[in-house]
């Protein structure tokens, strides 16, 4: 049996969780409702994407994200799944580094330390997605590490 945790654990865990099921909802109107042009959404050189992700791929990276939001929601206490929150607290551990990870990025596309710039997918990247994954990281190993104490 597990403590019942403070306010704070369980906002930064709802935020946590509402931030992930967003982010999955975009994915998958994203994979429904394709744009045309420079979206922003992947990266690109000369106005060329590096890559088209398929509808299914994106409803993957959907389908990813609402696992995220689950596994902060499980191991938070918002919701049971049978699982040992010990476990749980590893996951998010992981994903949490993860994020790190995608935070700092490749050194040549992504993330902070990116040397290809200019692109509307490198501003955003730089303003919006690399912060959010950033903070993304912190507030789950604070859920990962207050549910472990």
């Amino acid at each position: 049996m597990t403590p019942a945790p403070c306010a704070m654990n369980m906002f930064i865990s709802i935020a946590l969780s509402a931030v992930f099921v967003g982010l999955a909802v975009w994915h998958f109107g994203m994979a429904f409702l394709p744009t045309s042009g420079e979206s922003g959404a992947v990266p690109s050189i000369d106005g060329k994407p590096l890559f088209v992700p398929s509808a299914g791929a994106t409803v993957g990276v959907g389908v990813a994200l609402l696992l995220c939001a689950g596994l902060i929601a499980a191991t938070s206490g918002l919701v049971s799944i049978g699982m040992p929150v010990r476990v749980l607290r590893w996951f998010c551990y992981a994903l949490s580094i993860g994020l790190l990870a995608r935070a700092i990025g490749d050194f040549r596309y992504i993330g902070f330390f990116k040397r290809v710039r200019g692109s509307r997918f490198a501003q955003l990247d730089s303003f919006v997605y690399s912060p959010l994954c950033l903070l993304l990281a912190l507030g789950v190993a604070f859920v990962a590490y207050a549910d472990g104490t």
